[in-house]
């Protein structure tokens, strides 16, 4: 499944137990602030990067990761994606799960364009960048680290403002028919999280203290496990022709 951040409750000592699926812990954090954020209907519009490389008289042909329908993704596309892992995690997934992940964005994003779904607005995009610059150090220390990487503030900002689409779509998409009763949330009080309190040493506060946060938390489970299996069943449908780094088959 794509990026799909998933918040696991532990309410001990009064506080969330915060876990991220994925994505290391400042990444979730800055989404968090984006989402929290009101919502607007104008589209943000994150410019592309400067070009680099040789300079003038030279054309940069982009390679092609893999064809999906009549559209391709792109071996930019492929290594800006990396690199943003590499910046949040240490590290980045394989060429193929780059390439599903990608997928994967390329029908939420078709979805959501067909439903004229709203981009996030750009003060949302800023809250979540500004946020995760402050959790990765001092401004100097996150614009070297950038520049290791190759990456731009634009194309940190670019791969921020699709996670944010991405999640917001999902969730408008999967939410309403996200149904927890009464009996689940027992049982999870009485299971899992009990048994996660215990483990801590912690005393178990009482149900009306954390039932709205354990509703929470197993609604995002309904919403993560119904989208994975959406994508799962649109990507098997899906033309994708994988290419290798030279843009063979």
């Amino acid at each position: 499944m794509a990026i799909r951040w998933i918040v696991f409750v532990g309410l001990l000592s009064g506080s969330l137990i915060c876990g991220a699926a994925r994505l290391s812990a400042a990444s979730e954090r800055a989404f968090a602030h984006a989402q929290n954020a009101p919502r607007s209907d104008s589209k943000s519009e994150v410019p592309d990067p400067a070009p680099s490389g040789p300079q003038s008289g030279t054309v940069i042909v982009d390679g092609i990761a893999a064809r999906i329908e009549g559209d391709v993704l792109t071996e930019s596309e492929l290594n800006e994606l990396s690199a943003f892992q590499r910046l949040l995690e240490g590290k980045a997934m394989s060429r193929d799960e780059l390439i599903r992940e990608l997928t994967d964005q390329w029908i939420v994003n078709n979805e959501a364009q067909t439903m004229h779904f709203a981009r996030p607005a750009p003060k949302d995009v800023d809250q979540a960048f500004a946020f995760l610059e402050k959790q990765s150090g001092a401004h100097d220390d996150f614009q070297k680290r950038l520049a290791e990487l190759g990456l731009t503030e634009n194309a940190v900002r670019r791969q921020l403002e699709m996670q944010i689409y991405f999640e917001r779509f999902l969730d408008y998409k999967f939410r309403p028919a996200a149904q927890v009763d009464e009996e689940q949330i027992e049982e999870y009080y009485n299971g899992a999280f009990t048994k996660q309190a215990h483990a801590h040493g912690q005393a178990v506060p009482p149900l009306d203290e954390v039932h709205a946060e354990i509703r929470h938390l197993l609604t995002e489970r309904i919403i993560t496990r119904r989208s994975a299996q959406w994508l799962d069943d649109t990507r098997t449908r899906l033309r994708v022709e994988i290419l290798n780094a030279a843009g063979a088959r």
